[in-house]
């Protein structure tokens, strides 16, 4: 294969995507277009609102394609005529068919925030959160007609540390996400990259986020909670009940200690947290929002609510 720039096309939508785009940019190949999915309404007033990629692409004057889906003849042929050596996709979130998979000259390369098979699919970075893994990292990976299935090509690792939420992993993923790229690219201009078959056996899925999974069960153990509060930051975010208040947590920390209150009664309540007994442990709510509220400390939520959150309160 030649060492010659590569002619990318680009495939991608939200912030972790144009980290990527961002650093094409800054590297030594050309980006010949980009695709990301149509504006969207946002905000109060309902503006149609364009991706994070496609303002990066905007910026750097280069073409950009919003196709509402790929499947139609029209659209293959668009970007056949393009004539690109590979397509990279990241978060693009529409299905590429094996026209468009076989239309570039090296194929379709996908840049993936997991390390697969582990957390294939939508969510890999709450997930990985929310199970209590301990690393996680990027895979880049040859796509084919399967959801993540494809062969891997490099694969790039982090810790999860105790303080990661999603969005701290999300940003950190993102800048690594588009060093594997570059390394990826410059390792397949000169034959270095050996595909790996994913081993099936090993796979998970990593479901779309809802709204309802956010919701507390206190019988569950501090750790556990802890896990949901950082892996749902900041959206969906976890969220329960208090005499009919709907409060969100968005910061706790799981205490090493025992008690024999019921799983969910406020146990101490001061400037450090309020302390909260679980199915197993005792958990310390250091940042609440409360419905219509902005997030405040514990400190700043007790100064005005203080009888909602006294001890033998429980949560629902």
């Amino acid at each position: 294969m030649s060492a010659q720039p590569l002619k990318i096309i680009f495939a991608g939508t939200p912030e972790f995507a144009a980290e990527s785009l961002k650093a094409l940019l800054n590297g030594p190949d050309e980006v010949i277009a980009v695709y990301t999915q149509p504006d969207r309404k946002a905000g109060r007033g309902q503006k149609l609102k364009p991706s994070p990629v496609k303002e990066v692409a905007v910026e750097a004057n280069i073409p950009v394609y919003q196709p509402r889906s790929l499947k139609y003849d029209e659209s293959q042929y668009e970007l056949e005529q393009l004539n690109a050596d590979v397509m990279v996709v990241a978060a693009y979130g529409l299905i590429l068919p094996k026209a468009i998979l076989d239309a570039p000259k090296y194929g379709c390369i996908n840049v993936h925030a997991s390390l697969l098979p582990r957390w294939r699919g939508a969510a890999p970075i709450h997930r990985a959160l929310l199970a209590g893994d301990k690393e996680t990292g990027i895979t880049i990976m040859q796509m084919d007609v399967g959801l993540d299935t494809g062969d891997m090509l490099l694969k790039t690792h982090t810790p999860i540390e105790d303080t990661d939420t999603s969005a701290s992993l999300h940003d950190r993923l993102a800048i690594q996400g588009g060093e594997a790229l570059l390394t990826a690219l410059e390792q397949l201009k000169s034959n270095g990259l050996t595909p790996e078959k994913q081993d099936d056996a090993l796979a998970n899925y990593a479901h779309k986020l809802t709204k309802e999974e956010g919701q507390i069960d206190w019988s569950e153990s501090a750790d556990a909670i802890a896990q949901k509060v950082r892996g749902l930051f900041p959206w969906p975010s976890a969220y329960t009940f208090l005499n009919e208040h709907n409060i969100r947590i968005h910061q706790a920390t799981s205490e090493n200690l025992s008690t024999q209150a019921a799983p969910g009664e406020i146990i101490s309540a001061d400037k450090q947290g309020i302390c909260v007994a679980t199915g197993n442990g005792v958990i310390r709510l250091e940042k609440l929002q409360l419905a219509g509220k902005k997030a405040m400390t514990a400190e700043q939520v007790l100064n005005g609510n203080k009888e909602l959150f006294s001890q033998g309160q429980c949560f629902q």
